[in-house]
Protein backbone atom coordinates (compact mmCIF):
# COMPACT_ATOMS: atom_id res chain seq x y z
CA UNK A 1 0.00 0.00 0.00
CA UNK A 2 2.87 2.47 0.70
CA UNK A 3 4.31 2.01 -2.42
CA UNK A 4 1.22 2.28 -4.01
CA UNK A 5 0.62 5.59 -2.10
CA UNK A 6 4.25 6.84 -3.25
CA UNK A 7 3.68 5.98 -6.99
CA UNK A 8 0.34 7.67 -6.89
CA UNK A 9 2.22 11.12 -5.22
CA UNK A 10 4.92 10.50 -8.01
CA UNK A 11 2.16 10.18 -10.93
CA UNK A 12 0.38 12.70 -9.16
CA UNK A 13 3.33 15.49 -9.59
CA UNK A 14 4.51 14.78 -12.84
CA UNK A 15 1.21 15.33 -14.43
CA UNK A 16 0.74 18.66 -11.65
CA UNK A 17 4.27 19.49 -13.21
CA UNK A 18 2.89 19.34 -16.94
CA UNK A 19 -1.05 20.48 -16.69
CA UNK A 20 -0.09 23.66 -14.75
CA UNK A 21 2.07 25.55 -17.16
CA UNK A 22 -0.33 24.22 -20.39
CA UNK A 23 -3.60 25.38 -17.94
CA UNK A 24 -1.55 28.57 -17.57
CA UNK A 25 -0.49 28.83 -21.16
CA UNK A 26 -4.07 28.03 -22.22
CA UNK A 27 -5.94 30.68 -19.81
CA UNK A 28 -3.91 33.73 -20.96
CA UNK A 29 -5.07 35.22 -24.03
CA UNK A 30 -2.33 35.72 -26.77
CA UNK A 31 -2.89 38.97 -27.11
CA UNK A 32 -1.80 39.26 -22.71
CA UNK A 33 1.11 37.58 -23.98
CA UNK A 34 2.49 39.61 -27.05
CA UNK A 35 1.69 42.42 -24.56
CA UNK A 36 4.63 41.19 -21.98
CA UNK A 37 6.75 40.31 -24.54
CA UNK A 38 6.64 44.45 -26.24
CA UNK A 39 7.07 46.03 -22.60
CA UNK A 40 9.82 43.52 -21.68
CA UNK A 41 11.75 44.80 -24.42
CA UNK A 42 10.58 48.22 -24.53
CA UNK A 43 11.84 48.23 -21.08
CA UNK A 44 15.68 47.53 -22.87
CA UNK A 45 14.94 49.93 -25.19
CA UNK A 46 13.40 47.60 -28.18
CA UNK A 47 10.71 47.44 -30.13
CA UNK A 48 8.80 44.49 -30.90
CA UNK A 49 6.32 44.00 -34.07
CA UNK A 50 4.91 40.51 -35.61
CA UNK A 51 2.49 40.05 -38.63
CA UNK A 52 0.73 36.92 -36.76
CA UNK A 53 1.17 35.86 -33.14
CA UNK A 54 -0.57 33.41 -31.14
CA UNK A 55 -0.28 29.66 -29.27
CA UNK A 56 1.11 26.62 -30.23
CA UNK A 57 0.73 23.04 -29.46
CA UNK A 58 1.39 21.96 -26.43
CA UNK A 59 3.61 24.68 -24.76
CA UNK A 60 4.79 27.57 -27.09
CA UNK A 61 3.84 30.55 -28.88
CA UNK A 62 4.71 30.75 -32.30
CA UNK A 63 4.89 34.09 -34.65
CA UNK A 64 5.63 35.33 -38.28
CA UNK A 65 7.51 38.04 -39.72
CA UNK A 66 9.47 39.47 -36.44
CA UNK A 67 10.93 42.65 -36.49
CA UNK A 68 13.04 43.71 -33.55
CA UNK A 69 14.32 47.05 -33.53
CA UNK A 70 16.09 49.89 -31.51
CA UNK A 71 16.63 53.66 -31.60
CA UNK A 72 18.76 53.67 -34.96
CA UNK A 73 16.77 50.89 -37.12
CA UNK A 74 16.35 47.54 -37.27
CA UNK A 75 18.33 44.81 -34.87
CA UNK A 76 16.71 41.32 -35.78
CA UNK A 77 14.38 40.10 -38.49
CA UNK A 78 12.44 36.31 -37.89
CA UNK A 79 10.40 35.11 -40.92
CA UNK A 80 8.76 31.80 -38.36
CA UNK A 81 9.54 31.88 -34.76
CA UNK A 82 8.34 29.04 -32.55
CA UNK A 83 9.23 29.65 -28.06
CA UNK A 84 8.06 26.72 -26.26
CA UNK A 85 8.45 24.97 -22.92
CA UNK A 86 9.68 20.89 -23.81
CA UNK A 87 7.49 18.80 -22.54
CA UNK A 88 9.13 15.67 -21.52
CA UNK A 89 11.68 17.42 -19.02
CA UNK A 90 9.04 18.79 -17.17
CA UNK A 91 8.36 14.87 -15.46
CA UNK A 92 11.67 15.18 -13.90
CA UNK A 93 11.18 19.24 -12.88
CA UNK A 94 13.31 20.48 -15.44
CA UNK A 95 12.35 23.67 -17.09
CA UNK A 96 13.54 23.94 -20.74
CA UNK A 97 12.85 26.50 -23.00
CA UNK A 98 13.77 26.05 -26.75
CA UNK A 99 13.80 28.28 -29.62
CA UNK A 100 13.43 27.56 -33.37
CA UNK A 101 13.56 30.46 -35.85
CA UNK A 102 13.97 30.41 -39.86
CA UNK A 103 15.85 33.70 -41.16
CA UNK A 104 15.87 33.34 -45.12
CA UNK A 105 17.08 29.65 -46.20
CA UNK A 106 18.80 29.61 -42.70
CA UNK A 107 18.30 28.57 -39.46
CA UNK A 108 18.47 29.27 -35.56
CA UNK A 109 18.42 26.94 -32.97
CA UNK A 110 18.52 27.69 -28.72
CA UNK A 111 17.55 26.26 -25.69
CA UNK A 112 17.60 28.03 -22.24
CA UNK A 113 17.28 26.40 -18.60
CA UNK A 114 16.40 29.03 -16.17
CA UNK A 115 17.10 27.38 -12.91
CA UNK A 116 20.66 27.08 -14.13
CA UNK A 117 20.92 29.77 -16.31
CA UNK A 118 22.25 27.49 -18.72
CA UNK A 119 21.97 28.49 -22.72
CA UNK A 120 23.17 27.29 -25.96
CA UNK A 121 22.47 28.29 -29.25
CA UNK A 122 23.66 27.71 -33.25
CA UNK A 123 22.63 29.28 -36.07
CA UNK A 124 23.67 27.83 -39.46
CA UNK A 125 23.57 29.12 -43.52
CA UNK A 126 22.39 32.21 -42.18
CA UNK A 127 23.20 34.71 -44.66
CA UNK A 128 24.55 38.30 -43.78
CA UNK A 129 22.57 40.23 -45.44
CA UNK A 130 19.40 38.66 -43.57
CA UNK A 131 21.03 40.12 -40.12
CA UNK A 132 20.07 43.52 -40.43
CA UNK A 133 21.92 44.50 -36.98
CA UNK A 134 25.04 44.25 -39.16
CA UNK A 135 23.50 47.51 -41.63
CA UNK A 136 22.19 49.42 -38.57
CA UNK A 137 25.48 49.07 -36.35
CA UNK A 138 28.46 49.90 -39.16
CA UNK A 139 26.15 51.34 -42.47
CA UNK A 140 27.65 48.01 -44.19
CA UNK A 141 26.88 46.31 -47.27
CA UNK A 142 27.25 42.41 -46.37
CA UNK A 143 27.34 38.73 -47.75
CA UNK A 144 28.13 35.56 -46.89
CA UNK A 145 26.90 32.46 -45.11
CA UNK A 146 27.33 32.41 -41.80
CA UNK A 147 27.65 29.48 -38.89
CA UNK A 148 27.69 30.04 -35.12
CA UNK A 149 27.44 27.72 -32.05
CA UNK A 150 27.88 28.85 -28.98
CA UNK A 151 27.13 27.88 -24.66
CA UNK A 152 26.82 29.75 -21.83
CA UNK A 153 25.77 29.17 -17.96
CA UNK A 154 25.51 30.81 -15.27
CA UNK A 155 23.90 34.90 -14.19
CA UNK A 156 25.67 38.12 -13.58
CA UNK A 157 29.23 38.19 -12.51
CA UNK A 158 29.19 34.30 -13.05
CA UNK A 159 28.22 34.02 -16.80
CA UNK A 160 30.96 31.79 -18.43
CA UNK A 161 30.69 29.94 -21.71
CA UNK A 162 32.07 30.54 -25.65
CA UNK A 163 31.09 31.36 -29.48
CA UNK A 164 32.22 29.76 -32.58
CA UNK A 165 31.66 31.59 -35.28
CA UNK A 166 32.56 31.36 -39.26
CA UNK A 167 31.72 33.48 -42.24
CA UNK A 168 31.92 31.43 -45.80
CA UNK A 169 32.66 33.64 -49.05
CA UNK A 170 32.18 37.14 -46.93
CA UNK A 171 31.77 40.58 -49.00
CA UNK A 172 31.88 43.70 -46.97
CA UNK A 173 31.39 46.77 -48.74
CA UNK A 174 30.82 50.64 -46.87
CA UNK A 175 31.84 49.88 -43.85
CA UNK A 176 32.17 52.52 -41.22
CA UNK A 177 33.36 52.85 -37.77
CA UNK A 178 31.81 56.12 -36.04
CA UNK A 179 32.82 58.93 -39.11
CA UNK A 180 35.64 56.31 -40.32
CA UNK A 181 35.58 54.47 -43.66
CA UNK A 182 37.50 50.91 -43.38
CA UNK A 183 38.27 49.34 -46.54
CA UNK A 184 35.99 47.29 -49.08
CA UNK A 185 37.13 42.91 -49.55
CA UNK A 186 36.04 40.31 -49.85
CA UNK A 187 37.54 37.42 -47.53
CA UNK A 188 37.67 33.89 -48.33
CA UNK A 189 37.23 33.26 -44.37
CA UNK A 190 36.19 34.62 -41.17
CA UNK A 191 36.64 32.95 -38.41
CA UNK A 192 36.12 34.08 -34.68
CA UNK A 193 36.61 32.95 -31.39
CA UNK A 194 34.66 34.68 -28.08
CA UNK A 195 35.00 33.43 -24.38
CA UNK A 196 33.15 34.54 -21.69
CA UNK A 197 34.37 34.12 -17.46
CA UNK A 198 33.28 35.91 -14.47
CA UNK A 199 30.82 38.41 -16.28
CA UNK A 200 33.85 39.74 -18.24
CA UNK A 201 34.18 38.59 -21.97
CA UNK A 202 37.03 38.31 -24.36
CA UNK A 203 36.93 38.75 -28.21
CA UNK A 204 40.15 36.37 -28.33
CA UNK A 205 40.18 36.47 -32.62
CA UNK A 206 38.02 37.74 -35.13
CA UNK A 207 40.00 37.10 -38.43
CA UNK A 208 39.39 38.14 -41.66
CA UNK A 209 41.43 36.60 -44.53
CA UNK A 210 41.09 38.35 -47.71
CA UNK A 211 41.78 38.96 -51.10
CA UNK A 212 45.11 41.35 -50.62
CA UNK A 213 43.97 42.34 -46.93
CA UNK A 214 44.65 40.70 -43.35
CA UNK A 215 42.23 41.47 -40.32
CA UNK A 216 42.28 40.82 -36.67
CA UNK A 217 39.86 41.97 -34.35
CA UNK A 218 40.55 41.48 -30.35
CA UNK A 219 39.39 42.94 -27.35
CA UNK A 220 37.27 43.09 -24.43
CA UNK A 221 33.16 42.72 -24.51
CA UNK A 222 31.14 42.81 -21.00
CA UNK A 223 28.36 40.24 -20.97
CA UNK A 224 26.77 41.37 -18.14
CA UNK A 225 23.72 43.95 -18.65
CA UNK A 226 21.91 44.57 -22.06
CA UNK A 227 24.58 43.22 -25.02
CA UNK A 228 23.44 46.12 -27.27
CA UNK A 229 24.63 48.75 -24.59
CA UNK A 230 28.05 46.64 -23.79
CA UNK A 231 30.92 49.20 -23.68
CA UNK A 232 33.49 48.18 -26.19
CA UNK A 233 37.21 47.78 -25.75
CA UNK A 234 38.98 46.39 -29.07
CA UNK A 235 41.22 46.30 -30.95
CA UNK A 236 41.37 46.14 -34.93
CA UNK A 237 44.51 45.46 -36.94
CA UNK A 238 44.59 45.69 -41.12
CA UNK A 239 47.56 44.47 -42.78
CA UNK A 240 47.05 44.96 -46.54
CA UNK A 241 49.20 44.46 -49.50
CA UNK A 242 50.75 47.14 -51.47
CA UNK A 243 48.32 46.42 -54.95
CA UNK A 244 45.42 46.33 -52.00
CA UNK A 245 46.44 49.66 -49.99
CA UNK A 246 47.04 51.53 -53.75
CA UNK A 247 43.80 50.76 -54.99
CA UNK A 248 42.17 51.65 -51.94
CA UNK A 249 44.41 54.84 -50.77
CA UNK A 250 41.66 57.44 -49.90
CA UNK A 251 40.76 55.16 -47.19
CA UNK A 252 44.08 54.00 -45.93
CA UNK A 253 45.13 58.27 -45.95
CA UNK A 254 42.23 58.55 -43.44
CA UNK A 255 43.32 56.02 -41.69
CA UNK A 256 47.11 57.03 -41.92
CA UNK A 257 47.38 58.13 -37.92
CA UNK A 258 46.83 54.61 -36.94
CA UNK A 259 49.44 53.30 -38.86
CA UNK A 260 52.16 51.55 -36.62
CA UNK A 261 54.77 50.43 -39.30
CA UNK A 262 54.74 49.58 -43.11
CA UNK A 263 51.53 47.93 -44.24
CA UNK A 264 50.17 47.44 -40.18
CA UNK A 265 47.54 50.01 -39.14
CA UNK A 266 46.08 49.22 -35.09
CA UNK A 267 43.48 50.72 -34.61
CA UNK A 268 41.51 51.51 -31.12
CA UNK A 269 37.61 50.84 -31.04
CA UNK A 270 34.95 52.06 -28.40
CA UNK A 271 31.51 52.99 -28.09
CA UNK A 272 29.06 50.35 -27.71
CA UNK A 273 27.84 47.52 -30.11
CA UNK A 274 25.12 49.16 -31.58
CA UNK A 275 27.18 52.28 -31.96
CA UNK A 276 30.94 51.49 -32.30
CA UNK A 277 33.40 54.68 -32.44
CA UNK A 278 37.15 54.45 -33.47
CA UNK A 279 38.90 56.30 -30.71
Amino acid sequence: MKRRTLLNIVVATGISLVLFPFLTLMLVPSDEIRGALTRGLQRNGYRFQADEFGKSFPLGIKARNVLVSGERGALLKLDDTRLGVKLFPLFIGRVVIAFRADIGPGEVLARFEPRSGSFSFQADKLRLEDVPLLRTATGANCKGELFLEGSFSGRGSRTRGEVKLEVRRAELSSVRIGEFPLPDASYESVRGMFRAKDGSGTLESLAFQGDGIYIRLKGDVPVSGPPAQAPLDLTMELMPKPAFLENQKLVFLVLARYQTSPGVYRIPIGGTLLKPAIQ
